[in-house]
């Protein structure tokens, strides 16, 4: 990846100086890769094999909403903290947990203990290294990836829907008002605190923001590998 300019830099002459834009087209060309990845594409026509992809997704379950919770813990008021807890009980629930139980059984796959794949390994590493930092703008960057991304890919669809519920129930998961409003609180929040960061607490949120964007690629090109 190349170097980009410090954000107080950057700001001054970007149409959009909103901090997350920043993060976002540093993280280019990957952030392109993952929104318009072939796999995502076969997914959103009905085409992907979704058995490795969704096996491996499913141990992100537990990291993903342990670093949640970190975020709930570390966020710095009670509206904050309510809106994330809100996602977090959606996550917990069987909206999500209940669509990998019917997925994964539908595939064959079941929803037992699984061998990570080496790209898994190193985005449980990252969740589970942010989430010990008990570090808010870090704890946010990671969120803010992850779903951002998705939102991305998953935007993309046009209604008809895939008939196949493991094809449909996914997109319709990250796509949708009310994702998108989660999304957007979740940059509003680094929007608000990145600014007022110290310069060398923005690079390390903005290289946190590129390893991640990274790994969502090459999660990407081993599903469709």
């Amino acid at each position: 990846m190349t170097a980009i300019p410090a954000y107080h830099e950057w700001r001054a002459t970007a149409a959009d100086p909103a901090f997350t834009e920043w993060l976002r087209s540093a993280a280019e060309p990957d952030w392109s890769a993952v929104i318009d990845h072939p796999f995502a594409t076969a997914i959103i026509r009905g085409e992907a094999d979704m058995r490795r992809y969704l096996v491996q997704d499913f141990q992100f379950v537990d990291s993903f909403t342990a670093l949640l919770g970190a975020a709930v813990a570390t966020a710095e008021s009670f509206e904050s903290r309510a809106r994330i807890g809100r996602f977090l009980g959606q996550i917990a629930a069987d909206t999500e947990r209940g669509y990998f139980h019917r997925a994964l059984t539908a595939l064959g796959a079941g929803t037992g203990p699984a061998k990570p794949e080496p790209v898994t390994e190193e985005f449980l590493s990252l969740m589970d290294e942010t989430r010990r930092s008990q570090r808010y703008p870090l704890i946010l960057t990671v969120l803010c990836v992850a779903e951002w991304t998705y939102l991305g890919w998953a935007s993309r669809a046009e209604f008809p829907l895939p008939e196949n519920f493991i094809h449909r129930e996914w997109i319709e998961l990250h796509s949708g008002p009310e994702f998108a409003g989660w999304v957007a609180f979740l940059r509003d929040e680094l929007d608000r605190i990145g600014p007022s960061l110290a310069e060398e607490e923005q690079a390390e949120v903005l290289g946190l923001f590129r390893r991640a964007t990274e790994l969502e690629r090459r999660f990407f090109d081993m599903a469709a590998g």
